[in-house]
């Protein structure tokens, strides 16, 4: 799997500085846990999956998340584990008699109610399992937690040689979180429960619309996750905590639930990097997102970025490239962070930008600059003049 797999080598060359690097389910931990990117949500009950992941159905799509959870009625749970496992296993068939490029298999990962149907899962997979790359535990607490990640020990250590590890990715959406009584106590006993199985722990994600639903707030298409105050401190409490430097996780942002609505706020998308990339087809383009509401989603994605947060939960196709596009690296970002890290011997402590436009000091972004270099290997580096505008035109 690569990002951007759908563009020519012309293309790839025009746009790209440094290309985005191949990754896979058998990847460092360290870059995959970057690497989910847009992570596409689909029912456990589509009968589709396995077909529209092996003919490539969603342009650009590397990361999904089959949910057993809210996505399926409580009626239907039985019927969607069935289905489940039928599609992952016809994935494998399909792979290991050839008939499917295991190169372009997305990362996939299964939304589970609880640890007995995640066992029952695993289980029933068989050697199937290996085509995962790990399984998402929705209202993450210390007790059902536990059993999660005790599972995942269990099934980790008796893998057969050379299977890829099966990791987890807590969802934090509890009312203990969002409480402020509770908030402490609650998030630092989640994060010693995860130091302790740090192995296996790929992502820290952010339910924010069980949050919101515990005060009965849904944000609107217009605004983002950080204009509603009670989530906002929230998400900077778990950053605060979980996504320190040298010692904390990576944390993705939540869920984007909009792909149509009624405007009311005036958009805030500028016309200008759409105009110098494409002139008047760049100017339409533009207001295409505007009228689908994916410049709420931009919005939301350049804040979680600016918080430390990578990575976005997405429940439409055509959120897929808008996501993926903010999250290549400039060229500015990547030569100040390579400046950063070529200076950090201790002879400099302050260094000129390449662009002749702020400071680098070398201790203080020495952190930002390691991050940088990480995505600019996922997601690319794009030329000089290039701005995300330029892969959503494609």
């Amino acid at each position: 799997m690569r990002y951007f797999d759908y563009l020519s080598v012309e293309e790839i060359a025009e746009l790209f500085h440094l290309a985005p690097a191949p990754f896979c389910n058998r990847s460092e931990k360290e870059l995959l846990a970057h690497a989910i990117g847009a992570a596409l949500y689909m029912p456990a009950t589509r009968s589709t999956i396995a077909q529209d992941l092996s003919t490539g159905k969603h342009k650009g799509l590397t990361s999904i998340v089959i949910d057993l959870e809210d996505a399926v009625g409580d009626l239907k749970v039985e019927e969607a584990e069935v289905s489940l496992v039928s599609q992952i296993r016809s994935l494998d068939k399909w792979a290991a008699d050839g008939t499917f490029d295991l190169e372009k298999l997305p990362l996939i990962f299964i939304r589970i109610r609880t640890p007995d149907q995640a066992q029952r899962i695993l289980d029933q997979l068989g050697e199937a399992v290996v085509r995962l790359t790990g399984l998402v535990f929705p209202k993450f607490d210390v007790q059902t937690g536990q059993r999660y990640l005790e599972l995942l020990h269990r099934y980790n250590e008796a893998r057969p040689a050379g299977s890829p590890l099966l990791y987890g990715m807590p969802i934090l959406e509890s009312a203990e979180i969002i409480y402020a009584e509770t908030r402490r106590e609650t998030l630092l006993g989640i994060k010693e429960l995860l130091d302790r199985y740090r192995t296996y722990i790929l992502n820290v994600r952010l339910g924010a619309t069980d949050f919101s639903s515990q005060f009965g707030l849904r944000r609107k298409p217009d605004m983002t996750i950080y204009d509603i105050g009670v989530i906002r401190d929230c998400v900077a409490d778990i950053v605060n905590l979980f996504g320190r430097a040298g010692s904390g996780y990576v944390i993705s942002g939540p869920v984007w639930e909009y792909f149509k609505s009624d405007r009311v706020l005036k958009p805030l998308l500028r016309e200008t990097p759409f105009q110098e990339m494409a002139g008047q087809a760049g100017l339409r383009l533009r207001m295409q997102y505007i009228n689908k509401y994916v410049d709420g989603l931009i919005r939301e994605v350049e804040m979680d970025k600016e918080n430390g947060i990578v990575g976005k939960t997405i429940i439409h196709p055509t959120h897929i490239c808008p996501v993926q596009a903010l999250y290549t690296v400039t060229h500015e970002e990547h030569m100040d962070a390579s400046h950063i890290l070529a200076s950090s011997g201790g002879e400099i402590g302050v260094v000129k930008s390449g662009y002749d436009n702020k400071m680098n000091e070398i201790k203080p972004h020495l952190n930002w600059a390691r991050r940088i270099m990480i995505r600019s290997e996922i997601y690319g580096v794009l030329n000089e003049n290039q701005n995300f505008t330029a892969l959503l035109v494609r």
